[in-house]
């Protein structure tokens, strides 16, 4: 089943106020951070919309609150692309795929990188993978749209802030739109 962008919305609605596990943030929250941050870097529409979607797989499950506790890797990165490739091209898609795997990356090459993260992503590292080997590191580092996903993985780290002010969902309504216009222009040409 393939979601409208009025059905992302209506998904962030209903569901964007529980908690985004183990944060002082919410679903919704956590998303508009991550776009918001994205927006201010000078991203374009593919990648904001990446960043504001990327953790949407969390919201589509039905594992309850916090799967990480209960020992469950919920596999949220591919869970949602189903719904979304009849919207967005692999610009969008494919760093919401390798976000977690950006995480892992991250930790492999950055020192100090594991350290800075919360609880409960050091928590899901393990259950996604653990920290990349060497050979995994740089298999990683060669794929396409590899450095978007470490974009959109850096953003995610940064929005988790309990204070935040950032737009609301309808200001990034326009960037999925703006993707989904580009994607049928591409499609036509």
């Amino acid at each position: 089943m393939s979601l409208t962008i009025e059905d992302i919305v209506r998904v962030f609605e209903a569901k964007g106020h529980e908690q985004y596990d183990g944060e002082p943030v919410t679903q919704l929250g956590h998303a508009l951070q991550s776009a918001h941050l994205a927006e201010q870097d000078g991203a374009g529409s593919a990648l904001i919309t990446a960043a504001l979607l990327h953790d949407l797989g969390h919201l589509l499950h039905d594992f309850g609150k916090t799967p990480t506790q209960q020992g469950l890797d919920d596999l949220h990165q591919y869970r949602c692309l189903p719904f979304l490739r009849a919207l967005f091209g692999p610009e969008t898609l494919e760093p919401i795929r390798l976000h977690v795997d950006a995480k892992r990356f991250l930790c492999a090459r950055e020192p100090g990188y594991l350290e800075t993260l919360s609880a409960d992503s050091r928590r899901s590292l393990v259950l996604q993978g653990g920290v990349f080997d060497e050979v995994q590191a740089q298999g990683f580092a060669v794929l396409p749209f590899s450095e978007d996903a470490v974009r959109v993985r850096r953003w995610d780290d940064a929005a988790k802030s309990a204070e935040a002010v950032v737009p609301s969902l309808s200001h990034f309504v326009r960037h999925m739109q703006i993707c989904v216009a580009d994607r049928r222009t591409a499609h036509t040409a």
